[in-house]
């Protein structure tokens, strides 16, 4: 995958869409700031999230944006995603390349190099990294540090993404430290100082 270095961000969805969310999306993504969006509902019955996933489908394709599915391999298919998300926990790689074939599949690898290894040999398009910093966005198990991507950038050219706790004042140093793509939810979506197109504005 090829990269526009400004273009930086690797929106996650907040774990619930409203009516309002749809509007925000499309101010946001006029920034020009983000590569991919995923969306991550934990709570929404498959049809739900079918009628939702449309409609973000349709933002992000006029934004050309890519837009990814958490976890789910078969909401993927049936959306017609640019690819998915996969947790340590969630379906094997290869069982979701043949569901999905040649379309973008990151893998979590939290801290470990380890993982990453495996994720690189199964053909990974993106290695995910987290929690970098606290988040209230998902409970995180893991703390990594600047050192894992360092790690990581010495053993692949594929592509990394950073997640957890990332906002104004911490995401430079990542970039500095050869992430390609930045997780962002709660900054953007759960801002108690900013409206979403206030805190995009700020990652510059």
């Amino acid at each position: 995958m090829r990269f526009n270095k400004k273009k930086f961000i690797y929106l996650i969805s907040p774990l619930k869409i409203d009516k309002t969310f749809y509007q925000n999306l499309r101010y946001v993504l006029t920034q020009k700031k983000v590569s991919f969006f995923q969306l991550r509902l934990k709570s929404e019955k498959f049809k739900e999230k079918l009628v939702i996933g449309k409609k973000i489908r349709k933002i992000c394709k006029k934004f050309k944006v890519k837009f990814l599915i958490n976890d789910d391999v078969y909401l993927a298919k049936k959306l017609n995603a640019d690819g998915c998300h996969l947790g340590q926990n969630d379906m094997n790689i290869r069982k979701a390349r043949k569901l999905i074939g040649n379309k973008i599949i990151g893998i979590t690898c939290h801290n470990s190099i380890k993982l990453a290894k495996v994720a690189l040999k199964n053909k990974a398009n993106y290695l995910a990294f987290g929690a970098f910093y606290s988040t209230n966005t998902k409970k995180t198990n893991y703390k990594t540090s600047l050192n894992i991507l360092k790690k990581a950038r010495k053993i692949t050219k594929t592509p990394i993404v950073a997640i957890g706790g990332i906002n104004s004042n911490n995401y430079k140093k990542l970039l500095l430290n050869k992430a390609n793509l930045l997780a962002i939810s709660g900054y953007i979506w759960k801002n108690k100082k900013l409206k979403p197109i206030e805190a995009i504005k700020k990652l510059k």
